[in-house]
């Protein structure tokens, strides 16, 4: 079964559906030892899936789902074995953040953290909190202020390494959704100013923090962003993690093989659509748009039109045939 569109790795594994495996990036990304990584993708190319693949093999949500990963790549490393459901893991999503305003955007990511929060039952059921701790606690919901939302990250990792007795992993999807809503609505300053505070606090001054990991379509190109020196920024020119996201070739056409397709229809594929070059790694296809190849009785390729949007939905416009050249486009043009 191939189940086109779902973002939640224990439910694709749990549901016994295709799976083309990505589990040797928890490990590359592991033993890289970066403290904060930022890795920037197009749309379609797997991002929330990975993320969400992080959150189950390092939260100790997770502790003893080894069935999520024996027989995949990650599970062949007897040292990564050791490591799954070891660590507290902060994982919230910037994916809906969409707001028209300043003030909706705020609420939204407000909702985001504290959502993220709520899946850690014990900050609930706890009692070893000093006082200052336990009103600071206190404080942190949909309606706290935008100086507690800054510093929420930092202080729910202080408390989760307090419980635990380790230190913790913030992985952070689609953290550049706001800016792109803020940039088309007119608040980015705004933005910018109480997200370089959260940013900071949670992924460089947080002595809580073990390793930290964002994902999104772009980076943010603000003079604020430069404090994060300790961030490792993975881009599309990259050669870290070249195949982690998206298909490469022989993934592509492996799979077609599984799914019963012959030459023409991979000849098709590559016509229609032969991929991106992420680093040195040339013809990384879009797992969007193959994964719909293979759901359609038609056997026509069906491509995303990703929402434009002001950084960049020029390079993904409606009647762009080739995405790549327009992505390569407004690389070089720094945005």
């Amino acid at each position: 079964m191939i189940a086109p569109g779902v973002q939640d790795f224990e439910k694709l594994r749990m549901s016994g559906s295709f799976y083309v495996d990505k589990t040797d990036f928890i490990r590359e990304w592991w033993k890289g030892c970066d403290a904060v990584t930022l890795i920037a993708r197009p749309l379609g190319f797997g991002k929330t899936l990975n993320m969400s693949m992080l959150n189950c093999f390092f939260s100790n949500q997770y502790a003893g789902r080894n069935d999520l990963f024996e027989g995949l790549k990650v599970w062949e490393d007897p040292a990564m074995r050791e490591e799954q459901g070891k660590w507290p893991v902060i994982f919230p999503s910037f994916a809906d953040v969409k707001g028209s305003t300043y003030a909706i955007a705020m609420k939204q990511i407000k909702t985001a953290l504290v959502k993220a929060f709520s899946a850690h039952a014990e900050l609930y059921q706890t009692d070893i909190f000093l006082r200052n701790e336990q009103e600071v606690f206190n404080r942190i919901s949909v309606d706290m202020d935008d100086i507690d939302a800054a510093m929420s990250l930092h202080m729910i990792s202080r408390l989760l390494e307090k419980i635990h007795g380790k230190k913790v992993l913030i992985s952070l999807d689609e953290y550049d959704t706001p800016f792109q809503e803020a940039y088309m609505n007119g608040y980015l300053d705004e933005l910018l100013a109480f997200s370089t505070s959260m940013f900071v606090d949670a992924f460089k001054a947080n002595r809580s923090l073990e390793r930290g990991i964002l994902t999104g379509i772009t980076r943010v190109n603000d003079p604020g962003f430069s404090d994060l020196n300790n961030l490792v920024l993975v881009t599309t020119t990259s050669d870290e993690y070249a195949t982690a996201f998206g298909f490469t070739e022989e993934e592509v056409f492996g799979a077609l093989e599984q799914q019963g397709f012959g030459e023409a229809e991979k000849q098709e594929v590559k016509d229609w659509y032969d991929g991106l070059a992420f680093g040195s790694v040339k013809d990384i296809y879009n797992s969007w748009s193959v994964t719909n190849f293979w759901i359609r009785a038609n056997r026509t390729l069906t491509r995303r039109t990703p929402a434009a949007t002001g950084w960049s939905g020029s390079c993904c416009a409606p009647g762009i045939r080739r995405p790549k050249v327009s992505l390569k486009f407004c690389l070089k043009a720094g945005t």
